[in-house]
């Protein structure tokens, strides 16, 4: 029976501005001494598992979480700078990788949202200024997009396909991936992982430094074994799901017919879908 393939959602320890309630995104912000504890904790329930690759975004609190979860195996996280061949001709010029070394592979299109001229304000401050409702439909809209900044959607469409082309195969393999990301980027994931809606996905909130399990299925779906991420809706306590992504045998990977699912309950996991193949 082959092996199935894990994958390991984590959002990075508490940063500085998290602490100070200030909108981060692209400001390269670094861990706070709570976000440390807190990623020295996400790493004792990682213990388990025996990563055979890391992917992070170009922003050092995701980069120090995934390097805090590494350290505590005593395995040696190599990061791979995809600008530049440099970094990594001495793999093929020199010495090889050792069992204890780990590739880390950083892109941008796994960085948080870009906040554009909310970066750097405080969130209350940022509520005065525009107003309540106007900062609320930024944040929490799927196609509002902040002054200079990124929409939720273009955040979706920047990270879904990177995670598609990069991630998927490995997991499809047997491998077992971890993502140290954002927030936002992990919305996009989760997002077609578990079907959830455009209009729901906004209200979905990952606790910091704390590891979120999928599992590969024999029919290419990801199913969500271990732990769980919050929805904060003001009026409403079920996500709305509209049908998840599931990855066959093929190759080249498609989208399934959207299709309606069941609502999990609390701890259970992903609901099992069947789609038609085409």
């Amino acid at each position: 029976m082959p092996r199935k393939g894990t994958l390991v959602l984590i959002r990075h320890g508490e940063s500085r501005w998290n602490n100070c309630n200030r909108f981060t995104g692209w400001v390269d912000v670094p861990l706070s001494e709570n976000g440390i504890i807190e990623a020295e904790l996400c790493a004792k329930h990682c213990t388990r598992f025996s990563f055979n690759a890391i992917y992070t975004s170009t922003l050092a609190r995701a980069q120090a979480t995934a390097t805090i979860v590494l350290a505590s195996q005593n395995r040696n996280g190599i990061f791979q700078h995809a600008e530049d061949p440099r970094y990594r001709r001495w793999i093929h010029d020199s010495n090889q990788c050792g069992g204890d070394d780990i590739p880390i592979y950083e892109s941008s299109l796994l960085n948080e949202r870009y906040y554009g001229k909310l970066q750097g304000m405080d969130k209350d401050e940022a509520r005065k200024k525009f107003g309540k409702e106007k900062v609320e439909s930024w944040r929490r809209g799927f196609k509002a997009r902040p002054p200079g900044g990124e929409s939720l959607r273009e955040v979706f469409d920047r990270v879904f396909p990177y995670f598609e082309e990069n991630i998927v195969p490995r997991v499809r393999r047997g491998e077992t991936v971890l993502v140290s990301s954002h927030g936002n980027a992990l919305r996009a994931i989760v997002k077609e992982l578990d079907g959830i809606t455009d209009a729901d996905i906004a209200y979905v909130e990952f606790p910091t430094a704390q590891p979120i399990i999928y599992e590969m299925e024999e029919n290419g779906c990801f199913k969500r074994v271990a732990g769980e991420y919050q929805f904060n809706h003001p009026t409403r306590t079920e996500l709305s799901r509209s049908g998840a992504t599931c990855y066959g045998q093929e190759i080249a990977y498609k989208r399934p017919p959207k299709v309606t699912i069941v609502p999990m309950k609390k701890g259970t996991g992903k609901t099992p879908v069947k789609s038609k193949k085409k």
